[in-house]
């Protein structure tokens, strides 16, 4: 279906098409974000969610397809000819002790993990050490530049809206009942806090699964295309392949990282409200992808 802005009667299909055909043949780094960035620069000036929607799956579609691209080009370049490689790049999330960077980081592995980049988590979460090819990373790095913003953004208004205080949180209560310990579940106002996390683990939790299934239906139809799918299959396998072998010898990351949900007390209605936040969020905040380099200003 195509779906028509009633202001400026044309079709989000058009103007996707037109984004996306800025540059022609095989992008580098630079053009690719560019183009990337015009796609997120439409889904922020429309207010709707539809558009928005498809602008969002444009871009993801943009990124996985040029992924691909990039593999079968790697695969067909000789061995003594300069090959691009892995890399191992810091992203900084916040200063330590800033509340809510557990939450930045589950978005920045979400995003991550729909563009085959690898992740290990500083115990702190103040830095997420990635792990991928230079322009996977760079993706990574425009799209969480651009949702960092939308989702604080959103869990702000939440939280302002006072929608919050209706809802409640389980906790877990010891009692003493003749003699002996008991456990039992009450529910019990939510803190600004608590909400404020749950939103945001929700809407980390949304954006991603929104980038994944994107990223598989792109691989899907690539994979299915008679001329291309033999090599393509090929490619994206000593990718992953590589891709894998260089973050084994590379990381020294101990033990896992185990997401905000270890800190956060569960309350469902922040958890819908993020949700729902999740499934509109537009991206293209920044009016330069690739510039941002993924922290928020300290004064929030």
């Amino acid at each position: 279906m195509v779906v028509t802005s009633p202001a400026r009667g044309v079709s989000v299909r058009s103007r996707i098409l037109a984004a996306m055909s800025t540059q022609t043949g095989a992008p580098t780094q630079d053009k690719l974000l560019t183009r990337i960035g015009g796609l997120l620069r439409q889904a922020e000036s429309t207010d709707n969610e539809h558009e928005a929607e498809a602008f969002l799956a444009a871009a993801q579609r943009l990124a996985t397809r040029s992924s691909i691209d990039l593999a079968v080009a790697r695969a067909h370049v000789a061995g003594r000819e300069r090959r691009a490689t892995p890399v191992q790049r810091m992203i900084p999330i916040g200063e330590p002790g800033k509340r809510g960077l557990r939450t930045y980081v589950q978005l920045f592995v979400a995003i991550a993990a729909a563009n085959d980049v690898r992740c290990d988590v500083a115990r702190t979460s103040t830095q997420v050490y990635a792990y991928g090819f230079d322009t996977d990373i760079a993706t990574c790095e425009a799209l969480y530049a651009s949702l960092l913003v939308q989702m604080v953004r959103a869990s702000d208004q939440y939280i302002k809206s006072g929608a919050y205080k209706t809802a409640t949180v389980e906790k877990i209560v010891v009692e003493s009942r003749w003699g002996r310990k008991v456990q039992r579940r009450v529910q019990a106002p939510v803190a600004a806090v608590t909400a404020r996390l749950n939103f945001q683990m929700a809407f980390a939790a949304r954006v991603g699964r929104r980038l994944a299934t994107v990223q598989a239906d792109v691989r899907e139809e690539i994979l299915r295309e008679e001329d291309s799918a033999p090599g393509t299959a090929i490619a994206l396998r000593d990718k992953d392949v590589e891709l894998t072998d260089f973050y084994s010898r590379t990381s020294q990351a101990r033990g896992a990282w185990r997401g905000p949900q270890e800190s956060a007390s569960y309350s469902p209605a922040a958890r819908r409200a993020g949700d729902r936040a999740g499934r509109a969020a537009r991206l293209g905040t920044a009016p330069e992808l690739g510039a941002a380099r993924g922290q928020l200003d300290e004064s929030r």
